[in-house]
């Protein structure tokens, strides 16, 4: 006789449960317009607080650790870096390194990992960043440019390069829906895996959790930091394993110049033993606002501009270079032990980080109020707290021309104006290395056939007429 089945399905948790493990958290207020809620109200809230409450208590000492934790003051050094050649860098290195990298990809360890968790608000644009029309001729999307770069090394590799593509909770329905609705943008669907990155709630300066609505405590995305534990907590980290992807390529969606899966980054990663690298331009300007690679303290990690001290900051060398040169521009590889090393424990290597808000909240009354001033926090972990963590670390020097020219505001500075001109500017490049006359208006390539000058020998394209719709031209009706 089989043995009697005695356990028993968890009790689900009433209110009152709720009530008493949020108030040991100092959270009971969460449920202080509980009797004017209708039913669909209360199980709205009962489903958000039930998810929440296992985090609840390292939510909360995290915040604590956050709001009290000092700007750091351990001396800083500069970062060994690979430069580039016209800045000393070793030609011979670079090539071995890109015949390494080319290797792995034949060989089908590099994934694809791309963070698209953000809006185009700053854009004007209501929709999923990713979905920004920014071909200067045909105004391919953000995502379908990415998706070309992928389809280019699939072919030139005959291996699968799978595309791990992160939302929100703000993007994902519209970025699932444009995947499907433009076909994976020629991608096999088996290779591309889109997940969402975990929410956060916010908590306003006394620590107290924040209620937008009488039926839902305030959240928002964990920051970039949350990729590593959303590759662990979606299965992502298991494809690869089962795939036997080693090595992935980690950018971000607003930026339409990234070179996805650079064999030649890829190579001086593996080669120089590293679980974490960064790519990095050359500063020319200290006041420049972005953060620099540098050794603090026995670890390599980044310093925000803001937390640069001005001798630092304008500090030259005896070539009077700015010491501090190295500016990241949030392009990294990482191994996927390091990764999954990390996500296992996350609330010491990637800790939260406060960044003071206007967060929407309840008044007594209950109706939702908007304030003038920020009143909270919301809570972000950054993906290069772990680099601190890594055994060793690649630093390799890029240029801004070739491979960063992001799309955030709606005009001016890193605006669509600029990266459409940057990317006309590098496809002129292209061409005149391959010796093919330019038109003088704006162009645009088709990267999943021209990806660098190195292809177009190998396309057999030796002018424009040669090139059909892998060269479109403004105003010759191939846009």
């Amino acid at each position: 006789m089989p043995a009697q089945n005695t356990s028993r399905a968890p009790r689900e948790l009433t209110v009152d449960d709720l009530r008493t493990r949020l108030e040991a958290h100092g959270q009971g207020h969460v449920l202080a317009h509980w009797d004017r809620l209708d039913a669909p109200g209360r199980d709205r809230l009962m489903a958000q607080l039930t998810r929440l409450e296992p985090e609840l208590g390292g939510l909360v000492e995290a915040f604590r650790d956050a709001a009290s934790q000092e700007a750091a003051s351990e001396q800083i050094q500069p970062a060994a870096a690979i430069a580039l050649p016209e800045h000393g860098g070793d030609p011979g290195e670079a090539e071995a390194a890109r015949k390494h990298g080319e290797r792995m990809l034949e060989e089908g360890r590099v994934g694809v990992f791309l963070v698209a968790g953000g809006q185009g608000t700053r854009l004007g644009f209501p929709h999923p960043k990713g979905c920004f029309p920014i071909g200067p001729v045909s105004d391919r999307s953000l995502f379908e440019i990415q998706a070309q770069k992928i389809r280019g090394i699939v072919r030139r590799t005959g291996r699968a390069l799978p595309w791990y593509v992160m939302t929100s909770d703000a993007t994902d329905a519209e970025t699932r829906e444009a995947f499907a609705s433009h076909d994976c943008f020629g991608l096999p669907s088996e290779d591309v895996h889109i997940f969402q990155q975990d929410m956060v709630p916010a908590f306003d300066f006394d620590g107290r959790l924040i209620l937008e609505s009488p039926d839902r405590v305030f959240e928002n995305p964990n920051g970039h930091g949350g990729a590593l534990t959303a590759l662990e907590g979606s299965g992502a980290l298991d494809d690869m394993e089962r795939r036997g992807i080693d090595t992935l390529f980690y950018y971000q969606v607003d930026n339409p110049l990234v070179r996805i899966a650079d064999p030649t980054y890829l190579g001086f990663h593996a080669l120089r033993g590293a679980e974490m690298s960064c790519k990095v331009v050359r500063k020319q300007d200290p006041m420049e606002k972005v953060g620099v690679v540098a050794r603090v303290g026995d670890r390599v990690g980044i310093v925000e501009y803001t937390e640069l001290r001005d001798e630092e900051r304008h500090a030259r060398d005896e070539n009077d270079q700015l010491r501090y040169w190295a500016g990241s521009v949030a392009i990294h590889l990482l191994d996927t032990s390091f990764v999954r090393r990390v996500a296992a424990d996350a609330y010491r290597l990637l800790p939260f980080h406060l960044s003071a808000k206007k967060i929407p909240f309840v008044g007594d009354d209950g109706q939702t109020n908007a304030p003038a001033e920020p009143n909270g926090y919301k809570l972000e972990r950054f993906v290069f707290d772990a680099l601190g963590e890594a055994r060793e670390v690649c630093v390799v020097e890029t240029t801004a021309a070739e491979e960063f020219f992001p799309v955030k505001n709606a005009s001016g500075t890193d605006s669509a104006e600029t990266a459409r001109a940057a990317l006309v500017a590098q496809y002129k490049r292209w061409l005149a290395a391959g010796d093919i006359d330019t038109p003088a208006g704006d162009i645009e390539i088709d990267h999943s056939i021209i990806d660098g000058p190195q292809d177009l020998e190998a396309a057999g394209i030796h002018d424009l007429t040669s090139a059909g719709d892998a060269i479109r031209i403004a105003g010759e009706g191939r846009g």
